[in-house]
């Protein structure tokens, strides 16, 4: 198997449209970890992503007959401009199939590169499950964006690039994992040529298909994947890729959202770059590795795999990348109603910088307040807890609460006695015109929603927070409608910052 990759690779066919990019020094974060820290950049490529190696090497090796018939794909980001821009460059008819919720920008871009876009569905197993049938009925060559051996041997020539580029061993490489193409690729080439090597891959804590298949000896399939890291946010990884990273990847990191947002803003100290949450999961990944094995003077390679970001969403990652930074603690802190309590809870912070500050008057006894408080590193915001226990307040802290950090902190108003019966569910609506009418036509005037939060992040899905009034002889009821509404939801009712602001 191996032999074939790498010859495979050794042939490929990318240079005639990918760029050999570069291996550069990240100096500020290799001070930072005491390591010697490298970035592959394949953010600079012409349409910002590895992808285009891979799509252009399967492209470039269809017979005449299968380039007469056309092509066609189903993505909704960096495979599609790749296969886009392979196909304009050889001359072949490209169709994409993009979900209904792709953002206008990247359905323009591959546009002007002369492919034609169909949009089907609101997620990308929808669109695939059309290319897929669209590609029987008009007979197309399907290019598959991660589990085809040729498209694993275009992405595979970044790491016969690495071992020429880099100025000494490396002990170690960060590579993202979505489908698995890209890490495939790379460890057979690595662990041929350089087999000291420690190969990693990293992936969202919410998507993580191929570490959760590894662990269960064969692919798994995840019921919903996490929207942040939308470039590798896949449901069940190739049967290819499955079989090549078992074999030859030695672990699978998994970072979470403020992990990621911290690396996105690691590497654009260190070049000005901004790439896009899964280009930055490799960085994630490596500064995980160097906490939990305090590595010192070792050489760490992270592959910086894709840029494009959408702007609005810097936003969002502004916002969580002190927390992944350990600069932020997050708390809910129960002081007394009464003269001079605010002042006490304000001299435990001391001359410490807070970030965020949100309370309300929610009865004559306690006041809860939400509060953000600038910190150096984790220790710091351990001491901060016990100082308020101590003290004889009560904390809950909210570092590790996503219904925290994404809704409360922008609604903190209280509570409303009106409510009763009220269930809490975070959803994930997709980013179409007629999501939220769907949602409300479906519930048909049976609940009242009492409580309704909703925060753009220009991501292919919204995330939407819902208090809904539902009488306990109704919940099969419900249940039913929320399994027919089909939309993927947390049930957030017993969650303690809710608890203690909203119920």
């Amino acid at each position: 198997m191996s032999d074939f990759y790498l010859e495979a690779i050794e042939q490929a066919r990318v240079y005639d449209v990918a760029i050999e990019s570069p291996l550069e020094l990240a100096p500020k974060l290799s001070a930072r970890l005491n390591n010697e820290v490298l970035f592959k950049r394949e953010d600079l490529q012409p349409v910002f992503s590895f992808k285009l190696r891979g799509a252009y090497n399967k492209i470039a090796r269809l017979s005449e007959a299968e380039r007469e018939r056309g092509v066609i794909c189903a993505s909704a980001g960096n495979h599609a401009q790749g296969v886009a821009l392979a196909s304009h460059r050889l001359g072949i008819r490209a169709t994409i199939v993009m979900p209904t919720t792709t953002p206008d920008i990247k359905v323009r871009a591959v546009e002007r590169m002369g492919a034609s876009v169909i949009l089907a569905g609101d997620s990308y197993s929808d669109a695939s499950d059309f290319a897929n049938d669209y590609c029987r009925r008009h007979q197309l060559v399907f290019i598959h964006p991660y589990d085809d051996p040729l498209v694993i041997a275009g992405q595979g020539t970044i790491a016969e690039e690495i071992l020429r580029q880099a100025p000494k061993d490396l002990d170690a490489i960060f590579v993202p994992i979505g489908g698995g193409g890209l890490i495939a690729g790379l460890a057979v080439w690595l662990k041929a040529y350089s087999p000291n090597t420690r190969i990693i891959g990293v992936e969202p804590v919410d998507s993580a298909a191929m570490h959760d298949s590894v662990r269960a000896g064969h692919r798994i399939t995840l019921d919903q994947v996490g929207i942040f890291a939308d470039g590798v946010a896949v449901r069940k990884v190739g049967e290819h890729t499955f079989a090549l990273t078992r074999r030859y990847v030695d672990e699978i990191l998994l970072v979470d959202t403020d992990e990621i947002c911290a690396a996105i803003k690691d590497i654009y100290e260190d070049n000005r770059s901004i790439v896009e949450p899964a280009g930055a999961l490799g960085v994630a990944g490596l500064k995980k590795y160097v906490r939990q094995h305090n590595a010192r003077g070792e050489v760490l390679a992270a592959i910086n795999s894709g840029a494009n970001m959408n702007f609005d969403r810097l936003r969002h990652v502004s916002e969580r990348t002190e927390m992944g930074e350990g600069r932020e603690a997050l708390f809910a802190v129960t002081i007394p109603e009464r003269p001079g309590s605010f002042l006490q809870f304000c001299s435990i912070i001391g001359s410490r910088n807070i970030t965020e500050f949100n309370y309300r008057l929610s009865s004559r006894d306690d006041a809860h307040v939400f509060v953000g408080i600038g910190i150096a590193d984790s220790s710091e915001a351990t001491e901060l807890e016990q100082a308020m226990q101590q003290a004889g307040l009560s904390v809950l802290n909210l570092q590790d609460n996503e219904l925290a950090k994404l809704h409360i902190r922008h609604m903190v108003g209280g509570h409303s006695p009106l409510v009763q019966h009220e269930r809490l569910y975070r959803f994930e609506f997709p980013e179409k015109p007629g999501a939220l009418l769907q949602f409300l036509t479906r519930a048909h005037g049976r609940w009242n929603i009492s409580l309704f939060h909703y925060r753009n992040h220009a991501a292919a899905f919204g995330r939407v927070l819902a208090g809904i009034e539902v009488p306990p002889e109704d919940e099969a009821a419900f249940q039913d409608y929320l399994d027919t509404l089909g939309y993927p939801c947390v049930n957030e009712t017993e969650n303690p910052a809710y608890q203690l602001f909203l119920k």
